[in-house]
Formats: C-alpha cells, structure tokens, sequence
C-alpha cells in the first residue's frame, strides 16, 4: 500500500542537498587522489616520451615531406613510422641483455 509519509521522507531525503554536496564531494576527492596517484607515478613518465617522440616523428615528416599533413593515411604513417622506432629499440634492448 502506498504511504504518503514514507514516500515524502524519501523524496526529501533524495533532494537534500546537503547529502549530495557530501556524495559529491566523497568521489571529487577520490577522483582527485586518482589524478595526483597517476602524475605522480612513472606512467606519466612513459606518456610525455612517447608524446614527445610522436611530436618529433611528425615534425620530421613535415620536413621531409611537404603538406603530408593533409594525407588522409598521415596518421597511420606517424603510427607505423613509431611502431618501428620502438622495436628495433627493444630488439637492441634485447641484443644487449643476450651480449651482458
């Protein structure tokens, strides 16, 4: 059966604001631990070289190739041009480790 009362107390209880500035700040403040965890950890690290790199492989392309940059496969070249830079460093890194 349906009871006014208990639906009233719900619905206040719903729209309290006070409670969701309390709910809202809870998972700001866990979002904002994630954030400071993930700059400060090595991850943001390997994001700028890899940025980095990709920013001087374009740069590079632009030079090489004038107006490449409008190429519809620019990006896929910038991508496959990376892939390659990064396993020949890992079979050099691997080379290393089987010499040492």
């Amino acid at each position: 059966m349906f009871n006014p009362k208990s639906f009233i107390k719900s619905l206040k209880q719903a729209l309290d604001p006070k409670a969701n500035l309390l709910t809202f700040s809870n998972g700001q403040r866990e979002a904002n631990e994630k954030y400071i965890e993930s700059l400060s950890s090595t991850e943001l690290k390997i994001r700028t070289d890899e940025q980095r790199l990709e920013a001087m492989v374009r740069q590079q392309l632009k030079e090489e190739f004038p107006n490449i940059e409008k190429s519809s496969s620019y990006d896929l070249l910038v991508d496959a041009v990376i892939h390659n830079y990064k396993s020949k460093q890992l079979q050099a890194a691997d080379d290393a480790e089987i010499n040492n």
